[in-house]
């Protein structure tokens, strides 16, 4: 290594190489981000503004909201301006930053997730004491508690990657910097960061998806007992929806993330990341607050008050 020039850069070779494809997908991430943002933003707004939403659930989908602002926010603007780049490179402090905020946005993804879970569980199999079970000082724990599990979690891998060095090849076949590429272009070992990411991607990656499972496993339980044919299908058509995005993140980031190194396709590790980092924070407000009623509601409410201001 001594005769070896350290690494100061990394170069992410994106999705396509093709200009014309670059420009094309350019669009495309834009738009989807744009989405994003505006999406997340309404519903983080039409909450503060309207004192009906003012419960735990919309208290949990406000965070997520916020959340999934941030998590899009970590990757989507570099990568467009890679497309739009001829030199697509990043600095290895830049990379790493990079890195650690998507530990962190994505934690607390799978965090709030698995509270909001808990808190339909509470409201539907538990109603009658759903407000002391979810009070408020219960709601700021598990969201403060998402925060700093998420803040752990990202710190972790963030202290042992600086302790690699990167001397050789400096191309990544990715559009953002995660770990597992960044573990291949290492110059020195990498077993402790292979045992710590695995270890804690397991650990809470495991424990929150039980939550979110045995949450809706009582709620689907609850569901069927359910007399209206009616009810059952409107209530089951909420949970599928929910269930389908919750099983695509988890599914994809396990793969991602516990899957062993001789185990690679660089196609099938890029669709995976951008279901979970690019997908996931755009349909989460349609999933879970625009297909709400009362969130529709309170939009038509917002948006009257606007037109009735112009």
């Amino acid at each position: 290594m001594g005769n070896q020039t350290e690494v100061t850069e990394f170069l992410l070779l994106g999705l396509s190489n093709d200009p014309q494809m670059q420009s094309f997908l350019f669009l495309v991430f834009l738009v989807v981000y744009l989405i994003t943002l505006l999406a997340n933003m309404m519903i983080m707004l039409v909450i503060m503004a309207d004192h009906h939403l003012h419960t735990p659930m919309y208290f949990f989908l406000s965070h997520l909201s916020f959340v999934d602002i941030c998590y899009s926010s970590a990757i989507v603007p570099k990568m467009l301006v890679h497309f739009l780049s001829e030199h697509k490179t990043i600095s290895v402090n830049s990379c790493i930053a990079q890195m650690f905020f998507f530990f962190l946005l994505a934690a607390t993804e799978i965090c709030i997730l698995s509270a909001m879970a808990y808190d339909r569980y509470a409201a539907i199999c538990d109603p009658l004491r759903y407000m002391d079970t979810m009070s408020s000082g219960i709601c700021v724990q598990l969201v403060s508690g998402a925060w700093a599990t998420s803040f752990l979690h990202a710190l972790l891998n963030t202290v042992f990657t600086f302790k690699l060095h990167f001397c050789g090849p400096n191309q990544i076949s990715h559009f953002s910097c995660e770990l597992p590429p960044l573990l291949q272009l290492s110059c020195t070992e990498t077993l402790t960061n292979q045992v710590v990411l695995l270890t804690s991607a397991v650990i809470l990656g495991s424990s929150t998806f039980l939550l979110t499972l045995i949450s809706y496993i009582h709620i689907i339980c609850t569901i069927l007992r359910i007399r209206s044919a009616e009810g059952r299908h409107k209530a089951f058509s909420t949970c599928s929806s929910h269930l389908i995005v919750v099983g695509l993140l988890y599914l994809t980031a396990f793969f991602q993330y516990t899957k062993p190194s001789s185990v690679s396709s660089v196609v099938l590790d890029k669709m995976f990341s951008i279901q979970y980092s690019i997908l996931t924070p755009m349909l989460n407000p349609i999933i879970y607050s625009l297909k709400n009623k009362e969130v529709k509601i309170a939009v038509g409410k917002m948006l009257q008050k606007f037109k009735f201001l112009n």
